[in-house]
């Protein structure tokens, strides 16, 4: 036998009335469709713990870049894996890739950590 129970609000005492709103309300404005979007591609691109691995081994070099030979051994992957993690990060906006001969060299895109932090503020307001 299934006993279905009230809903309460433990916030009223027993004599307040139940008020229509279930939720509270917004104090701030959420996230537009935009933001929104932007935040989701990234979060993409960093939902995979072999690209947030890629991103901290390119940055943690000098000057911020690294060719793709360097970035094979770290993760223990082929280079057309890399390749295409490196790829969904530009994809991004996370990284920038430059061909040098045979070589293709990536780096973190100035600001664009900051960017995510200021989106995910934006989004928390």
């Amino acid at each position: 036998m299934t006993t279905t129970l009230p809903l309460t609000d433990a916030s009223r005492t027993a004599t307040e009335p139940v008020s229509g709103t279930c939720c509270a309300p917004l104090v701030r404005e959420a996230a537009d469709p935009e933001t929104a979007a932007e935040l989701a591609h990234v979060f993409k691109a960093l939902g995979d713990p072999t690209r947030v691995r890629l991103l901290s081994v390119i940055a943690a070099h000098d000057g911020g870049e690294a060719c793709v030979c360097d970035l094979t051994e770290p993760v223990g992957l082929s280079q057309p894996t890399v390749s295409h993690h490196l790829k969904l990060l530009v994809d991004a906006g996370l990284l920038t890739r430059e061909q040098r001969g045979k070589w293709a060299y990536y780096s973190v895109v100035p600001g664009a950590l900051n960017r995510l932090g200021v989106l995910l503020t934006e989004a928390a307001r």
